[in-house]
């Protein structure tokens, strides 16, 4: 059973940077999709950026690209989301989803997640 636990969320200005950090257990870096997503108050949850290990692609929400950087360190079962230059619209609670299996790109998995989700951890930028 994959188990992924996010963490890393806080409080910042806007202009300042967070890395979020999502901690796999059982899951394998050979076959997946994994990905950030985040709600607001109100909103439907989105996709925020993803990776996966079919095409070897990344993709990015329009709105965070060139801010958000997402990678993987496969010897920590980890995947991290570095956001810099945040802004007050990317306060949300961000959760990490994946899936340990192959055969999802990165943009299809991000509109359409499923798999095993985190708690969630909470991201608030002040204007």
């Amino acid at each position: 059973e994959v188990q992924l636990v996010e963490s890393g969320g806080g409080l910042v200005q806007a202009g300042g940077s967070l890395r979020l950090s999502c901690a796999a257990s059982g899951f394998t870096f050979d076959d997946y999709a994994i990905g950030w997503f985040r709600q607001a108050p109100g909103k439907e949850r989105e996709g925020v950026s993803c990776i996966s290990s079919s095409d070897g692609s990344t993709y990015y929400k329009d709105s965070v690209k060139g801010r958000f950087t997402i990678s993987s360190d496969s010897a920590k079962n980890t995947v991290y989301l570095q956001m810099n230059s945040l802004k007050p619209e990317d306060t949300a609670v961000y959760y990490c989803a994946a899936v340990n299996r192959g055969g999802y790109g990165s943009s299809w998995y991000c509109r359409t997640p499923f798999g095993s989700w985190g708690q969630g951890t909470q991201v608030t930028v002040s204007s």
